[in-house]
Order: C-alpha cells, then structure tokens, then sequence
C-alpha cells in the first residue's frame, strides 16, 4: 500500500561539515520548489549486443529484467529516490504510485 511522502526524506538535511540540523520544515524548502527535475520511471532493463538490437524490428520483444507485478524503480534527475507500481490514471496514461522511498547515506 503507497504511505504519504514527505519531500523532506528526499532532500539533504545538512551540507559540508556543519552539524545535522534534523528535518527541513515546508518553509524552509520553498526555494527549491520551484527548480524543474527530472522524474522517470524504469520498468526493467536488458542488455544486449548491437548486432542483436539492430535486428529487431517492429513487433519485437524485449525481454526485462524484472518479472510481472515486480516495483518499478523511480529516479529524479538520474538518482534513485524509489519504488513504485504503474497504474492506470484515465483511459490512456498511466502513472506511478510510489510505494516506498530508498534512503542513501550519502556524504556531502
């Protein structure tokens, strides 16, 4: 089941050698809210030689590495943020729901 997301799991809550200062309030965000990011939504991925990939042609199949009902990865701006399903949002999109967030430790 999707939980809610708070933006501030996905933002840094501290940079270069100052202390943690413990999660960010809406407020103090709000100058990033407006910086466009890329989102994408990976549903698998395959490798293969280009001898192969220029063979296919329209009807072909690739396989992925993923199987039916499997999370799909979510990336902004190339970094994975989380995991998700795809859903069916009208009669002709689909949508990801997030289902969980992936937390790094990452050092500034």
């Amino acid at each position: 089941m999707a939980e809610d997301l708070d933006l501030t799991e996905l933002v840094d809550t501290h940079v270069g050698p100052q202390e943690p200062s413990g999660p960010r309030t809406a407020r103090e965000l709000e100058a990033v809210y407006d910086i466009p990011v890329t989102v994408s939504a990976v549903l698998g991925k395959a490798t293969m030689q280009v001898s192969q990939l220029l063979k296919l042609g329209r009807g072909a199949v690739v396989e992925l590495d993923r199987k039916l009902g499997e999370a799909i990865d979510i990336y902004v701006n190339n970094r994975l943020v989380a995991r998700g399903e795809v859903v069916m949002v009208d009669d002709n999109r689909l949508g990801v729901t997030m289902t969980e967030i992936v937390k790094t430790d990452r050092q500034a």
